[in-house]
This record gives structure tokens, C-alpha cells and sequence, in this order.
């Protein structure tokens, strides 16, 4: 493709976006292909030719674009928002133009310095404390990573990455609404899965803290060593939220490090009236959240915080010849604060978003995401048929059919009856969780281009398809 090919070719593919984008209510929001439909349609064996650059468009259209699920559908409800917006696919497509490999500040000094002032911007925006150094890893589930590991480093004065584990028993500790990341991390860690201790919860689903303190002594007394606490602002099933500070003074009575994970909340402490949930943030040890969860930021991009930047570094940090520069102790050398070498441009998209949005603008969308979700929350108080199941948080709903005129035993396969009609009818997409043993459903109001007229229509889509499993 010469670069004439590629202009008028990349002119095409900004049109296909437009229109995917102003036709996508047309398409049903979730996938219906059966396993093995997409696959069966891509030739077996790679094209010796080459092929017209429309001949792949037009397959774009007919063999992927029905085998996928549209996470940017205004009628997406489920699992969380993986946002996206204008202003970050254009930085995206720049990002992905100059293809630049931001390891350390001489590949790119624009990116390590841009990536710097980000984390500066949110620090500011959402009032975070400003001893904090910032770092953009790709997903939660790293940052995650990255923040055992460095609790691993820290407990053990470094010397595990010197000399492995030998006789030393490492816990961590996490509720049990926790999301799984938590488990695969002290797996990759080395820690073993049977020293992550899920915590009891309490009515509204946050950790207890008397039973974690209880859990943290009795291990003490068994020969274990405390090594993390993972509290969680928003867990992923239905948003409950961690009591941060009274976790922060046990983790601080007991020398532990404290890592708070608000991957789909964190975006929301962009509003004044929600920073009340960042109180005893002055003690945590590491903090992320997802920009591309509900700041409308592309995925990956994930803001991840750390109070003891040597300790962040002292882990990750190698340096082998080829990798020395002379810039080196002057900059963020960012392939030092996480586990990969290879470091995509992340801080561009965010820098387009936050710059075409404004901080008002960001705000101004979310508090209409979270009227939304009131609006939804009221339907279901008011409707004889349905029950929230949990008190609303933000902008997630958790409700459950349980007509009076049915036997409760019944509820659970009712509701996943009425999730499974919603979803087969490509009017709305929304996902499931268990509460207390019992099936109920999530509904999320989050996505970038929500409007009133996609809330009625869920609320709609809920209620009919109720009506035809009786």
C-alpha cells in the first residue's frame, strides 16, 4: 500500500467508523453467532496475493461485524462501560501512527513527559493526594499485579526477587466481592492461592473489618506474614464500597501494605460529591482506576498511583547495557514502574479526551449517567414486580423479577429466563450476579452516547419481556 493507497483507503475506513457509529442502534447490541459460525467463514489458509483493500472492507461488514458484540451500543447495559469516545479514537489513531515504542524517555521524551503530566491532571481533577507518583499501566489486572508484587518486595525487605520465596508464608487479604484479578495476581506472584483470605462482608456487601483484623491476628499467631490488603471502591458485581479507612488504620497497626482497587469507580471521584470515598487515601500504598472504564478513554489505559515510587521501581527496575542512557535518574523512565519493557503511547488518547471534553464536560456526562440510573431505580421501587436487591451506588442498578403470584424458589429461573430474553431480543444487553445466593440482574448506565430515549427503552425491554415468560 503506498502511502497515496493508504490516504484515500484511510479516507474509506474514517467514513466506515462514521457510519458504523451513526447506524449502530440498527445492529442488535449482543452478538448472536453461534461457537464456530466466524471462524467457519475465514479461509482455512492466508492469501498468496495480495487483495483489494475493498474486498476486505466488505468482509469487515460480513463476517466480523455480525460475530461482534457492540460495546459502544447506547443500549449496552452490561458487565461495565468500556467507553470509548471521538476525541480518544482520534488520539488512538495518531497513537497508533507514529507507532512509537515508549520504554524510557529517549525512545520518546514527548510520551514519558505527556504520560507525567497526565497523572498530575488527574491527581488535580480528582482531588488525590499529591505525594502520590503516577503511572499508566494497560489493565487493572496489572496494576493489581504490579501492586503485590511490589507489597511481595516490600515485606520482604527485596529479597524475594534475590532469592525466591524459601521457607517465608505470605498472605493477602481481599473481601469476598472482590474481583477475581485479585486471585490471578498472588497466583502470577508466587504467593499460592490458598494465601489470598476473602474477608466476610457486611448487609451492604463491604468488607468487615473486625473479621479482617480477626483473620490478620490469627494468622500472625499461626506463622503466616501479613503481606497485602486489597480493598475495593466498586466491586464489580453490584459497586459496594470498602471502608478505605478503617482498613488503612488496621493495615497501618500492622505494618501492611494497602492497596486500594477503584478500576470502574475511580472515574467518578472526578465529581466533588463523591471524594468523600477517597478519605484515608494519605496512608494507601498503591491506587488505580480505569480511565477506560467510565472516562471514555479507548481501552487499555489504566491510571495506576503509588506512594513509595523508589519501592515501585526497586522491583521492576533492570538494566541491562543496551538500556543505559544518559538521561537516566533525570526522568520517569517509565519501563521501570511496571512489568513490561514495551510501552504503548497511552497518555495521547487521554490528553485528547480530557482537553476536547473539559473537566466540566466530564463531569456533566457522568451526573447524567447517574440520573439515569435513578430514573431506573425509581421504575423498579414503583413497579410491583420487581425489588432492588442492593441500594443503588453511581450508576448501577441491581434488581430481580419476583412476581408475588410465583413461589420465590422460582426467582432464579425467572430472572435468568427474563436476562436471556432481553439479551436473544438485540434490544438491550445486561449481565447477571449472584447476591446472597440468589441470581439477580446488573444494569449499568454508563456508555458514552447514552440518551433518555435508550433508558426508556431498556426499562421497556425489561418489563414486556417479564410479561411473556408468565
Amino acid at each position: 500500500m503506498t502511502i497515496e493507497e493508504f490516504r484515500k483507503h484511510g479516507h474509506e475506513t474514517v467514513d466506515w467508523i462514521a457510519d458504523y457509529y451513526s447506524t449502530i442502534e440498527k445492529l442488535p447490541v449482543k452478538s448472536r453467532v453461534q461457537p464456530g459460525e466466524i471462524f467457519s467463514q475465514i479461509p482455512d489458509s492466508p492469501p498468496d496475493k495480495a487483495e483489494a483493500y475493498s474486498t476486505i472492507l466488505e468482509d469487515l461488514n460480513t463476517k466480523i461485524i455480525p460475530g461482534m458484540t457492540h460495546w459502544q451500543h447506547p443500549n449496552f447495559h452490561a458487565y461495565f462501560p468500556g467507553n470509548s469516545s471521538f476525541p480518544s479514537l482520534l488520539g488512538e489513531m495518531v497513537t497508533s501512527a507514529l507507532a512509537a515504542q515508549c520504554m524510557v524517555w529517549d525512545t520518546s521524551p514527548a510520551a514519558a513527559e505527556l504520560e507525567e503530566k497526565m497523572m498530575l491532571w488527574l491527581k488535580q481533577m480528582m482531588n488525590l493526594p499529591k505525594s502520590w507518583h503516577g503511572v499508566i499501566q494497560d489493565t487493572a489486572s496489572t496494576g493489581t499485579l504490579v501492586a503485590l508484587l511490589s507489597a511481595r518486595e516490600n515485606t520482604s525487605r527485596h529479597d524475594i526477587n534475590l532469592n525466591g520465596f524459601g521457607e517465608r508464608k505470605f498472605r493477602v487479604y481481599c473481601s469476598s466481592q472482590t474481583h477475581s484479578s485479585i486471585d490471578k495476581a498472588v497466583k502470577i506472584a508466587g504467593i499460592g492461592i490458598s494465601n489470598l483470605v476473602k474477608i466476610d462482608t457486611d448487609q451492604n456487601l463491604a468488607m468487615d473489618v473486625k473479621h479482617l483484623k480477626q483473620s490478620i491476628m490469627k494468622d500472625i499467631d499461626q506463622g503466616f506474614t501479613p503481606c497485602a490488603v486489597v480493598s475495593t471502591l466498586g466491586t464489580t458485581g453490584t459497586m459496594a464500597m470498602d471502608p478505605v479507612p478503617e482498613i488503612a488504620e488496621v493495615c497501618r497497626e500492622f505494618g501492611i501494605w494497602h492497596h486500594v482497587d477503584a478500576a470502574y469507580v475511580g472515574s467518578a471521584f472526578l465529581l466533588p460529591e463523591y471524594q468523600h470515598y477517597t478519605k484515608g487515601f494519605e496512608t494507601v500504598d498503591s491506587y488505580l482506576f480505569n480511565p477506560h472504564k467510565w472516562m471514555f478513554t479507548n481501552f487499555d489505559c489504566s491510571a495506576y498511583f503509588v506512594r513509595d515510587r523508589d519501592c515501585l521501581i526497586k522491583t521492576f527496575e533492570i538494566l541491562p547495557e543496551y538500556l543505559k542512557t544518559r538521561s537516566r535518574g533525570k526522568v520517569n523512565d517509565y519501563r521501570d514502574w511496571g512489568i513490561q519493557l514495551g510501552r504503548r503511547f497511552r497518555a495521547l488518547k487521554l490528553w485528547f479526551v480530557i482537553r476536547d471534553f473539559g473537566v466540566s464536560g466530564l463531569q456533566s456526562k457522568m451526573r447524567q449517567h447517574i440520573g439515569f440510573s435513578e430514573w431506573i431505580e425509581d421504575k423498579i421501587n414503583d413497579h410491583s414486580d420487581f425489588e432492588m436487591v442492593v441500594p443503588r451506588i453511581m450508576n448501577m442498578v441491581v434488581f430481580r423479577y419476583c412476581p408475588g403470584n410465583i413461589d420465590p424458589d422460582h426467582y432464579d429461573k425467572l430472572n435468568e429466563q427474563l436476562l436471556d430474553r432481553i439479551n436473544q431480543s438485540g434490544s438491550a444487553y445486561l449481565t447477571h450476579t449472584k447476591v446472597s445466593g440468589n441470581y439477580v440482574i446488573r444494569l449499568v448506565t454508563a456508555q458514552t452516547y447514552l440518551e433518555w430515549k435508550h433508558v426508556e427503552n431498556v426499562w421497556k425491554v425489561i418489563v414486556e419481556e417479564s410479561e411473556k415468560i408468565l
